[in-house]
């Protein structure tokens, strides 16, 4: 059935994600880089209690191929005729992972490229690959977010290597009317480059290039100043999602499904509470995959029992926080879609067999926010 012009635009056919097998509580992070804190003080000021590590050999590519894959099961006989990748951490800094990704996944030629919005990635993909099949430019583009922060967080700060974990999920669009389960229906994009030292790597780019003095110690590790993260999250996820909620029409009593990105479990519910989205309808899986940056709120929409709990069609609201600063937010009807799940493949020429569903996801347990991240 044709759609009409106006009517017409991206719809999620199609969910896959991957984890990597490796499992690692709080003690285990707590004990590998002598930090001075404890389980309970994770626990409370991140709502983290594991998360998954790439093992070594393992790339951002090998996790996004696995996604990927996971994600064209799910979607059957829809064939991807573009690629996107969301990351912050490529298998190299040139050239770009995506080609090898749609190469190892046998898509041929495809245009391929990757997108840096850091934790916002997968957002600004998703929003990027919809206008692209609006334009006609592609019919059926794969989103893939995918990340391993374990590679750049430097294990003894104590304000990052709690936090993080790697993985990767994946969504395959297609065109359709905007009154199908999985439609995009309103985006937003923003960022403020004022912020750029907020979240950031300081050293190996062109701006301080191996070779030269390092603009600081250990500069080639991921670093975030939490305490004005924490209110800058806040404030632009909040300002951000009343966009597009105001660009629906939707009163937020009415979004069935609230997925944040997945950073800290207090900027989500404080998030979640200036909106009036009810606990009930807030999740995620950051209790037991940590801050996974552009595979957060993809890993989300991978997870089985959130698919359980929201109807196909039901009103979804999507929002992220990153490096750049980025932030951005997505309104859509929830996916009818089953959502698979694959294995990190053995080695890059070997394509991964289709493994079980994410059966440890849940939906959160919320707590009250009640002061901002200690540094």
């Amino acid at each position: 059935m044709s759609t009409a012009a106006s009517d017409a635009t991206a719809v999620i056919t199609g969910i896959g994600a991957c984890l990597p097998e490796h499992v690692v509580d709080n003690d285990t992070v707590i004990a590998r880089g002598a930090l001075r804190t404890d389980d309970a003080w994770i626990r409370t000021r991140t709502g983290i209690a594991r998360r998954h590590h790439a093992e070594q050999g393992t790339s951002t590519g090998d996790l996004a191929v696995g996604a990927g894959r996971a994600a064209l099961v799910s979607a059957g006989d829809h064939r991807p005729d573009m690629l996107l990748l969301a990351t912050s951490t490529p298998d190299h800094p040139c050239p770009a992972t995506a080609p090898a990704v749609a190469h190892r996944l046998g898509l041929g030629t495809i245009p391929a490229f990757d997108l840096a919005a850091v934790c916002s990635g997968f957002l600004y993909a998703l929003v990027t690959a919809t206008a692209l099949v609006r334009a006609g430019t592609c019919s059926t583009p794969l989103v893939i977010g995918a990340d391993t922060y374990t590679t750049i967080v430097d294990p003894r700060d104590r304000e990052t290597a709690p936090i993080f974990g790697d993985g990767a999920a994946a969504v395959l669009l297609r065109p359709g009317g905007r009154d199908a389960p999985g439609a995009v229906l309103a985006t937003d994009l923003g960022a403020d480059g004022s912020g750029d030292d907020l979240i950031t790597v300081p050293g190996g780019g062109s701006r301080h290039p191996r070779g030269l003095p390092p603009p600081g110690p250990d500069s080639h590790y991921f670093r975030m100043q939490g305490r004005t993260v924490y209110a800058h999250a806040v404030r632009r996820m909040t300002q951000s999602s009343r966009t597009v909620l105001g660009r629906t029409g939707w009163p937020p009593d009415t979004v069935g499904a609230f997925i944040g990105h997945q950073a800290n479990q207090r900027i989500l519910d404080a998030v979640a509470e200036r909106l009036g989205i009810a606990p009930a309808r807030r999740f995620g899986t950051i209790h037991h995959t940590g801050n996974t940056a552009a595979a957060s709120i993809p890993l989300v929409m991978a997870d089985r029992t959130v698919h359980a709990a929201v109807r196909p069609g039901e009103r979804a609201l999507l929002t992220a926080f990153g490096g750049g600063l980025t932030w951005a937010s997505v309104a859509l009807n929830w996916p009818d879609a089953v959502p698979r799940s694959q294995a990190p493949p053995a080695d890059p020429d070997t394509t991964p067999l289709c493994t079980d569903d994410l059966s440890r996801s849940h939906p959160w347990t919320t707590t009250t926010p009640t002061s901002t991240p200690a540094s």
